[in-house]
């Protein structure tokens, strides 16, 4: 969805793979429509309500493992346009006769069907329990996520949908891969103004050449690349101008084809060039050949007396006269390019559609000025009655996965006003129990001191998502199941429960600076004695050492010996060394031989 003619493509080498901090504290608009259709599809013959399910945690994860702040934004009332736009892709996807078919009124709108409006519906009132954000935008979602962080109100915009950058955004995460080292692909404009050389009025005169989502057509004959080198001579001021200009049929102004000093244009069709002068057809250089036979001309490296020599396969001359008159052909080539191009487009009816640049430019998209956009606490206890009823989940299943979450709110909370200090009025914050390293990314894995019975409750799994878990790796690996948040492990430790929850570096020493600085001396003290104990002769770990160090000799250095002790010794070593030949079996090899002596 977004412009046509594989627009991502265009885009690619232009991506940023950012790693785990990117979100870390910064506000993140979620295209929430884009997001269920997305993965639904991925999961839908596996789980119950897949929409809740993959709003639920993958909001968690957003919120908690990358530290971040969703503002989620639904689709608004579709304009004419898209709707029109809308069936004709499904008309066109069921193999349907389009020329049969009836044309669609101008002017009315259609709703998305009923079925996904209401899965819409039941994930924003599981957002609002969470204690999420949620906007609901004019018309299209990116529009309204593109305009919050065009006016700085978010850092950037989860979507696939290339639109957002009509629309003005400035930073777009294409994709998620949660378990990986660099999780976002993110797409800066400023990369993009950059290596393209494309501003956003640019990007707009793109998506009406190739297509986009409220006209699919867009010009007959013109794919994505043929866009690019059209639109990149205008500047962004220009380009839409010029575009409805040859929409009209006027005549075409290029960059690069006024007369400066006049200000006069001369037709692309009657712009002649001057007589090219001949060469000679024996070196390929100017002048005629009957002159180059008598004496060499001024290009050919020859002695006196002697002609020109005979040209190369492929030879092309480099004088004045045939590079100006190379450039006036690949001029004449590209205006020839331009005004085959300029034809196609005068064939649209209605082009440029003024309607879909207003849309594009279009400065509000649905946001309320007076609007404070904030985050509230989770209602656990409405929560939990909402997905018990929806999923079938069981409530100690639904507190162990939405831990993660209260977790780094209760660490926030503490790091700005440290009063209440129990997490969810029963946990209390004991201790750093180890750093733990994910994909790169260092953690700490805090342990959380409670009561041995409530522990014990709180860790539980439903039958039916471990046997679903089960039969989804057996079936399909491929399938993204949007990263679980991780499940908090339970410790006992001399009788006392404790239970095991992977939080932020940065998060914990804000929060509790002194229990920080208490680990890392602990930590310290740990290093130091283990190198107290290390024995000195111990070689340093991972040093390779020589074949000498492994065997060393039996020799005793300074030692003499008289020539009677050193002529038994030989004959000593002359015998052993003839039994053990005889003793040796033939069949052995060198190798072997050598290994079963140092054996």
């Amino acid at each position: 969805m977004g412009v046509g003619g594989h627009f991502w493509d265009l885009l690619k080498p232009y991506a940023r793979q950012e790693g785990f901090d990117f979100l870390r504290n910064k506000r993140v608009a979620v295209d929430l429509s884009y997001w269920i259709v997305q993965h639904e599809t991925a999961i839908k013959g596996y789980f119950r309500h897949p929409h809740l399910r993959l709003t639920f945690f993958r909001t968690i994860n957003l919120f908690s493992k990358f530290g971040a702040f969703p503002v989620f934004v639904v689709d608004g009332t579709p304009s004419p346009l898209k709707s029109q736009a809308r069936i004709l892709r499904f008309f066109r996807a069921s193999g349907i006769d389009l020329s049969s078919l009836p044309v669609a009124e101008e002017s009315v709108s259609v709703e998305r069907n009923q079925t996904f409006r209401k899965c819409v519906q039941e994930c924003v009132e599981l957002l609002e329990l969470l204690g999420m954000p949620v906007m609901k935008a004019k018309g299209e979602a990116e529009a309204l996520c593109a305009q919050l962080n065009r006016e700085g109100r978010v850092d950037a915009c989860i979507t696939a949908d290339s639109d957002a950058f009509l629309f003005g955004a400035k930073c777009v995460i294409k994709s998620l891969h949660p378990n990986s080292k660099e999780p976002f692909e993110c797409y800066h404009m400023s990369d993009i103004e950059a290596g393209l050389g494309l501003k956003r009025k640019h990007l707009i005169a793109i998506s009406l050449l190739v297509g986009n989502d409220h006209d699919l057509n867009g010009v007959r004959g013109i794919g994505v690349d043929t866009a690019l080198r059209f639109v990149k001579p205008f500047t962004e001021d220009e380009i839409l101008i010029r575009l409805h200009e040859i929409g009209r049929g006027d005549n075409i102004l290029f960059p690069g084809n006024i007369d400066q000093g006049g200000g006069s244009v001369q037709s692309l069709e009657e712009e002649c060039h001057e007589p090219k002068s001949p060469h000679c057809s024996l070196c390929g250089h100017p002048g005629s050949k009957k002159a180059h036979l008598k004496s060499a001309c001024q290009y050919c490296s020859s002695f006196i007396g002697e002609g020109c020599m005979q040209k190369p396969v492929g030879f092309k001359c480099n004088c004045s006269v045939c590079n100006l008159d190379q450039k006036a052909k690949q001029k004449q080539k590209k205006e020839n390019w331009q005004l085959k191009i300029c034809k196609k487009i005068a064939l649209e009816p209605n082009f440029p559609n003024m309607e879909i640049v207003e849309m594009y430019l279009r400065e509000n998209n649905g946001i309320d000025d007076d609007r404070h956009i904030s985050w509230a606490n989770p209602k656990t206890e409405l929560l939990i009655d909402y997905l018990a009823y929806s999923q079938n989940w069981e409530p100690s299943y639904i507190r162990q996965r939405m831990l993660p979450l209260l977790s780094t709110i209760f660490l926030r909370e503490m790091a700005s006003d440290p009063q209440n200090n129990l997490l969810c009025e029963q946990y209390e914050f004991h201790s750093i129990h180890r750093v733990k390293v994910r994909f790169g990314h260092q953690l700490y894995v805090v342990k959380w001191k409670k009561p041995e019975k409530t522990v014990a409750d709180a860790v539980f799994t439903t039958a039916e998502e471990s046997s679903v878990q089960q039969e989804l790796e057996e079936a399909e690996e491929t399938i993204d199941l949007l990263d679980e948040p991780d499940v908090p492990q339970v410790q006992n430790d001399d009788g006392c429960w404790y239970l095991l929850t992977d939080e932020d570096i940065e998060l914990v020493r804000n929060a509790f600076p002194e229990k920080v600085e208490e680990f890392l001396m602990e930590q310290e003290l740990k290093e130091t004695k283990s190198k107290r104990k290390k024995p000195k002769s111990e070689s340093p770990r991972g040093v390779q050492l020589s074949i000498t160090e492994f065997y060393r000799s039996s020799k005793v250095l300074g030692e003499t010996k008289s020539p009677e002790s050193t002529a038994e010794s030989s004959e000593n070593k002359s015998g052993s060394s003839e039994s053990k030949r005889k003793d040796e079996n033939p069949n052995f090899s060198k190798s072997a031989r050598r290994r079963l002596l140092f054996g």
